[in-house]
């Protein structure tokens, strides 16, 4: 999100030389700038031991495609507490190990997605009210599930991910 005005009293911001950064909103009245802002979200791929991975659909996302459990980060928690949070609190899970997948950048959503890959052993899924499906897919049939490949999609990298991390441990 880009400011237009400040949060703080009002003023319709300028553009300000920041150092590096270029022109950046600035309030005269405060004397400050203000960056842009964006969400930090998590994604999680949780897989068990049998190569099978957690997907969910979300109608309110696409009544077609599966995904991964994700959610944002609260203020004052750590992205590995909300990977775990979400995984709770989306599938009734709780991973024995979190592997981190990296980041990527959702511009649809001015959101930045840290990627995590969650192993658990399989259970039976306890459903939140936000998703209305879940299934252990083998992993051979994942990628046909979810939404097609495209610039901001996080699927279908952490997924190659999780390929690379179990032919390392193969």
């Amino acid at each position: 999100m880009r400011y237009l005005y400040c949060p703080k009293c009002g003023t319709k911001l300028i553009g300000k030389a920041a150092g590096d950064n270029g022109d950046v909103p600035f309030c005269t009245s405060c004397n400050r700038y203000w960056f842009d802002r964006f969400s930090c979200c998590v994604i999680v791929l949780v897989a068990n031991e049998y190569n099978e991975l957690a997907m969910i659909r979300q109608y309110r996302l696409s009544e077609r495609y599966w995904t991964y459990v994700a959610g944002f980060i609260t203020p004052g928690e750590t992205a590995e507490e909300a990977a775990r949070r979400e995984v709770k609190e989306e599938l009734g899970l709780e991973p024995d190990r979190l592997e981190y997948g990296g980041t990527y950048w959702f511009s649809d959503h001015e959101q930045l997605m840290h990627g995590f890959i969650g192993f658990t052993r399989k259970k039976d899924f306890v459903l939140s009210s936000e998703v209305n499906e879940a299934e252990w897919v083998p992993a051979s049939e994942a990628l046909s599930k979810m939404f097609p490949a495209r610039p901001g999609n996080t699927l279908q990298p952490l997924f190659h991910k999780y390929e690379e991390i179990r032919a390392q441990k193969s």
